[in-house]
């Protein structure tokens, strides 16, 4: 039989942990009020439409739809089971709780064959660091490291490991743990020989770095040679698992500085955040070898409101972290960027100068955007020529006219007069005519969109009365037992008109019966349809008053008895036509009788 959590340990786990805290873990969120926004992390959005309610404790997305409680919250993002929800809420609220949760795994989130490359790597990435700290055969691995200036520390820290120089040890290690060879080879652990379909491994002879996803799973490596062999780094194909354009390195370990932070330090590489890791640069993440994508930017967006660009200092390097501020910029995200020496990158930088001067002179030291395109626009132009420096005016001027704040365009106006000795009232003009047509083109997006966001606010605000009658009568029984039980005799019996609504205060009686006290997120708990929950969520976030009178009471009584009447109404109306059409008069005649007396029973 499966284990079960009592529902008092439920109740102890619920109370001892915040759903902000726990949201906030995944989702940054602002103040808005009574409640929490953010960005939805179940859909895309550029909008936050995600509320989070403390005095509820329970969220909801406007956008999608989703809602829930701190249990459903992580079920959702993390695809675990309900028990393995309730061991992490447990851990973080510090409540003891006995249970393995590893025998209660949500088996459907993902198909058995993931879930198996999934700990192939995972059991791999032990393994790989068990040689490298543990055996003589990763000796010199490690030693080759410290010589890099990585840590024992560090090399803790993120797992670092070795792959022995063989050619079927992977491929032997893993089929005697009955992991199928062809999984391993869709996994990218290993490679089938065409000719005579045989298996060897992948990584050899090389130290491997784990790759995890945001849930901390590991699910690819990267590995570098340790002489001379190309090419210098292997990285793991993309498989159904590992899809290098949606991972950023370090994110997993970075949530919680990045957390504290409110802010991500985006670097280029992996082996620039383990060195700026040990600098105490500890929110820092790397995009795996691919440039800056929409699905990096949505996690990116989630989590934090400002990054600092730390690329290489090469001409590659600049030319890369132009194009991902832009993007980052557009997103609406602050953006600073971190200026490293031409040619350096931040592991060389650190090695060469040291940790300290890295975090003071590199990081703490990064410019505004517009310092840095100040910079950008002119590498490489001899602006002791008359025609080029006119060009680049022009360009820093049109940058400028794309800057919100006045006093910014005030700042870098006087600062272009005064290095080129010009009229700032000349500048002054010019950034104007630049200003009004960019803001003319703004203000037509602007309208544009602010029409599309009054269409879809109208269509999700124009209920019947009925409905919204029903909604704000589950809103005040799941606030109040003796307002349900009222509701319940004033019904005396008529169900709801939206079967679904009928269902919530189905369970919601059952739900009382059992006296547990109201509160809509032990409900939301209580109830197991999830369509349902995300009624009750969106349901209980609605904005209604500490009490609600008898009259309050009464009129939304009246609008569900009323809409049946409508109904019924319509009904005798479709009636009475076809007795007119069949030229039966008399029938017509009652019928209309009918419905002149059903209209003098709704009730105004």
């Amino acid at each position: 039989m499966a284990e079960r959590i009592p529902e008092d340990k439920i109740n102890e786990i619920r109370q001892a942990v915040d759903i902000v805290d726990v949201v906030s873990d995944y989702v940054q969120l602002k103040k808005q009020g009574r409640n929490y926004f953010g960005l939805c992390p179940f859909h895309g959005e550029n909008s936050p439409s995600f509320s989070v309610s403390p005095d509820k404790q329970i969220y909801h997305c406007f956008g999608c739809g989703a809602g829930g409680n701190a249990f459903s919250f992580l079920m959702e993002q993390e695809g675990v089971s309900f028990i393995e929800a309730a061991v992490k809420l447990a851990k973080k609220g510090n409540v003891e709780l006995h249970i393995d949760s590893s025998s209660h795994t949500n088996t459907r989130a993902i198909p058995n064959d993931f879930q198996q490359m999934i700990d192939a790597h995972d059991l791999l990435r032990k393994f790989y660091h068990h040689l490298l700290v543990n055996t003589k055969d990763g000796q010199h691995a490690l030693e080759y490291l410290l010589s890099r200036g990585f840590t024992i520390e560090a090399i803790e820290k993120f797992q670092i490991g070795y792959s022995l120089n063989s050619w079927d040890f992977v491929y032997k290690f893993l089929t005697k743990r009955n992991f199928p060879p062809d999984v391993m080879e869709r996994a990218g652990l290993v490679i089938k020989r065409e000719r005579d379909g045989t298996y060897f491994d992948r990584f050899r002879d090389r130290i491997m770095f784990p790759i995890l996803d945001h849930k901390g799973n590991t699910i690819a490596f990267s590995g570098r040679s340790l002489g001379s062999d190309e090419p210098k780094y292997l990285n793991s194909p993309e498989t159904a698992i590992f899809n290098k354009s949606k991972i950023l390195y370090n994110f997993h370990q970075a949530r919680a500085s990045i957390k504290k932070t409110n802010q991500i330090v985006l670097f280029e590489g992996f082996a620039d955040v383990i060195a700026a890791d040990r600098s105490g640069v500890h929110n820092g993440v790397a995009t795996m070898g691919t440039s800056l994508t929409d699905d990096h930017i949505v996690s990116i967006r989630r989590s934090a409101e400002a990054v600092t660009i730390c690329y290489d200092g090469d001409k590659a390097g600049i030319e890369a972290a132009y194009r991902a501020s832009q993007l980052l910029h557009s997103s609406g995200i602050q953006v600073r960027v971190a200026i490293l020496p031409d040619g350096m990158d931040p592991d060389d930088y650190i090695r060469q100068n040291g940790e300290e001067k890295f975090q003071n002179e590199i990081i703490s030291a990064s410019v505004t955007l517009m310092n840095f395109k100040l910079r950008y626009l002119r590498r490489g132009k001899d602006l002791n020529n008359e025609g080029i420096r006119l060009q680049y005016i022009e360009e820093v001027l049109k940058e400028i006219s794309q800057l919100e704040k006045v006093v910014e365009r005030d700042h870098y106006l006087r600062q272009l007069a005064s290095e080129f000795s010009l009229s700032l009232d000349a500048l002054k003009q010019q950034q104007k005519q630049f200003f009004f047509a960019n803001k003319k083109g703004n203000r037509e997006q602007y309208v544009q969109k602010r029409n599309q966001d009054v269409v879809i606010k109208q269509s999700s605000n124009l209920r019947p009365a009925y409905e919204t009658a029903e909604r704000r009568l589950i809103a005040y029984m799941l606030k109040d037992y003796d307002i349900a039980y009222k509701v319940q005799d004033l019904l005396n019996g008529t169900p709801l008109n939206i079967d679904e609504h009928q269902a919530i205060i189905t369970y919601l009686y059952g739900y009382y019966e059992k006296g547990l006290e109201p509160n809509p997120s032990d409900f939301l708990t209580y109830i197991k349809d999830e369509k349902l929950r995300r009624t009750v969520a969106d349901i209980g976030m609605m904005s209604i008053g500490e009490e609600i009178s008898d009259q309050e009471l009464s009129d939304y009584i009246k609008q569900v008895f009323n809409y049946q009447k409508m109904l019924k109404i319509k009904e005798k109306e479709a009636e009475e036509k076809e007795a007119e059409r069949q030229k039966d008069h008399g029938r017509a005649a009652a019928i209309a009788m009918e419905i002149i007396q059903l209209r003098k029973t709704l009730k105004i």
